[in-house]
């Protein structure tokens, strides 16, 4: 195992709690079997108030730990009684692994846009939040590794070591109901930058004003290298690169000009007389292959833009975020059941232009839903849909509302009433810009139980 000796380290001599069970619990419990057979270590299931409950179900008081490894979905105030070592599977794998790691952060967009440059730099490794944790790809590890980590709030929060190359695409409100306040969850983001080393590079999007105000105001508590972006200043060679995506709406086209200038950070990094700084940059087979010596400078540079649009036009989205699952009753249904603040659903009916029925609601998190109300309160939409406590809120803040609308939490109903009231060639789309945790386990199942039962029509 590649620096496994570091990774002991960390770890041994510790009395550990894993707190939570569930993906990332079980990566950590697997982890220490692996690395320390005989280490002394306790699973917890839940933990509340300092208090922690066994796999058995019994609930503790006693704490004989002085390490906990945490997973992502216990807040940080569930253990603020309490005195010890709190870490993560993050925290640790960028303990270690960091100089090897582009990390990839934003309230939305991470899972897109690190599929996107994971795509456009075969051979790397993609893992972290997008569902794959980052200790289950440790064989596959190596000095040449580069490693494409989609990372949440959760997962940054308790960081002590950022990545090599961070990007932190946008900041709108969410996880409210995780956080104190939306400081608090703002500034768990922002630990992907603050916690990086100098030599390190921080890409993030000044076309978000919260994000570019933070970024300011902790500009002299970084030390990487800072690059910001905007679409408003993407280059010629830039703009054809996001033409060449089939992704819709302007979001993802910011997320494709950042996605192409981490290629392009890693490009030169690889090219012959490279700056210095930028040389010891990992992982040159996992990089641009575009960089032979024989090629002048506009040559090589021409090959690298034709070889990114290459790749970027045969990228497919990923699933629930403005899919398409075809026409269905003579209807266009989409699924972007990943929408869970206002800001997403909004991008989504921009995205697609026309939209004749929009479902909106879900489990209620205090997000503030006035934006999306002004939004459609000037572009209405013909029919919409309610659902849970977030759609009953949305529906209470229209002072006037001309569309058709349903009140409604049963999809089996929703769904006929979508191809009862959408006309012939119009579009249905699902961006609830609410969480599903009412009525499903995730967004994934809500996507999946709503085109199930599309395909029943």
């Amino acid at each position: 195992m590649y620096r496994e000796e570091q990774l002991k380290a960390l770890l041994a001599g510790h009395r550990i709690l894993i707190a939570g069970y569930g993906r990332e619990g079980k990566s950590a419990e697997r982890l220490i079997q692996r690395l320390l057979p005989d280490a002394d270590y306790t699973v917890a299931t839940q933990v509340e108030s300092g208090k922690w409950k066994t796999e058995s179900g019994e609930w503790r008081q006693d704490w004989p730990f002085d390490m906990v490894i945490k997973s992502p979905g216990i807040p940080n105030f569930q253990f603020s009684i309490l005195n010890f070592q709190l870490t993560s599977l993050t925290d640790l794998f960028l303990q270690v692994y960091g100089d090897l790691t582009i990390g990839v952060t934003g309230t939305k967009g991470k899972s897109t846009t690190a599929s996107l440059i994971h795509h456009l730099l075969p051979g790397s490794i993609l893992a972290g939040n997008i569902g794959i944790p980052l200790f289950d790809i440790l064989d596959d590890l190596h000095e040449d590794s580069l490693v494409v980590a989609e990372l949440s709030c959760h997962q940054l929060e308790n960081i002590h070591r950022g990545p090599h190359i961070a990007v932190l695409l946008n900041l709108f409100q969410e996880h409210l109901d995780h956080y104190e306040d939306y400081l608090g969850y703002k500034m768990a983001k922002m630990q992907i930058a603050l916690r990086q080393q100098p030599g390190d590079h921080f890409f993030y999007c000044t076309d978000n004003q919260e994000l570019s105000d933070l970024t300011a105001a902790h500009v002299s508590d970084m030390r990487s290298m800072l690059h910001p972006y905007s679409l408003s200043n993407a280059t010629a060679d830039e703009r054809r690169l996001i033409d060449a995506c089939p992704l819709k709406g302007e979001h993802n086209r910011s997320n494709i000009l950042v996605a192409c200038r981490v290629y392009t950070l890693l490009s030169q990094a690889q090219a012959p007389d490279s700056s210095p700084g930028l040389g010891e940059l990992p992982n040159s087979k996992a990089s641009v292959t575009c960089s032979s010596p024989k090629l002048g400078e506009g040559d090589r540079r021409a090959a690298v833009v034709e070889e990114c649009v290459h790749r970027l036009s045969i990228f497919h989205g990923l699933r629930h975020r403005i899919e398409y699952l075809g026409n269905h009753a003579g209807i266009h249904w989409y699924d972007d059941s990943i929408s869970t603040i206002p800001e997403a659903a909004i991008a989504a009916v921009q995205a697609l232009g026309r939209v004749d029925t929009l479902i909106l609601g879900g489990f209620d998190r205090g997000i503030d839903y006035s934006p999306l109300v002004d939004f459609l309160t000037e572009h209405p939409v013909p029919n919409l849909v309610f659902v849970g406590q977030a759609g009953r809120r949305i529906n209470s803040q229209f002072s006037i509302l001309n569309s058709q609308f349903l009140v409604e939490d049963d999809y089996t109903k929703i769904v006929p009433w979508c191809a009862t009231h959408t006309p012939q060639g119009g579009v249905v789309l699902l961006s609830p810009a609410a969480a599903s945790y009412d009525a499903f386990k995730n967004f994934e199942h809500r996507g999946d139980f709503f085109a199930e039962l599309i395909k029943r029509l």
